[in-house]
């Protein structure tokens, strides 16, 4: 019985780590959130918008909120690791724009999580979301080839946002 999640577990995560590596449909609620109907993406997603670090052109990506710990700060995960573009321009130009639900979009400072931050926000995420960590963590793992053996939670790139102002 074990070894037949577990082979519906690998078929899952390959399935998932395919779809996030279809273009269309990544971009797909990024319409939503431009004609302020994110709110149908639910609480736990958010548009960035921050500037290509080469092109210096306006950039769009829908992200999950791992953690909020005040009004003003969201936590995210980059799925495909450092090398995600909207990881590399964030690091590059920190200045951004968040589109939250169907408000307008709202200024914002980024800023990469230590490792030890990372491991300690992922671990919030885990206890808060057990059913959505324990469907995330293989799509992690076999996108990034990540997981406890090549180093743990702690070397997945997590992104906070600050609200300007706030």
């Amino acid at each position: 019985m074990a070894e037949h999640h577990n082979s519906i577990r690998r078929a899952v995560s390959g399935t998932a780590s395919r779809m996030l590596r279809t273009r269309w449909l990544v971009r797909a609620p990024i319409t939503l959130y431009r004609a302020r109907l994110g709110f149908l993406m639910g609480p736990r997603f958010l548009l960035l918008e921050h500037i290509g670090r080469k092109s210096g052109q306006t950039r769009y990506v829908v992200l999950e909120v791992i953690l909020h710990p005040s009004a003003s700060t969201y936590v995210v995960a980059s799925g495909f690791g450092g090398h995600a573009q909207w990881f590399q321009n964030i690091s590059a130009n920190p200045a951004v724009r968040l589109h939250i639900g169907s408000r307008a979009p709202l200024p914002a400072t980024a800023r990469t999580l230590s490792p030890g931050e990372a491991e300690t926000a992922l671990a919030l995420y885990a206890q808060a979301h057990p059913k959505a960590w324990a469907a995330i963590q293989p799509v992690l793992e076999r996108t990034l080839e990540w997981g406890e053996a090549a180093g743990g939670a702690g070397d997945l790139p997590l992104a906070e946002f600050t609200l300007d102002g706030r």
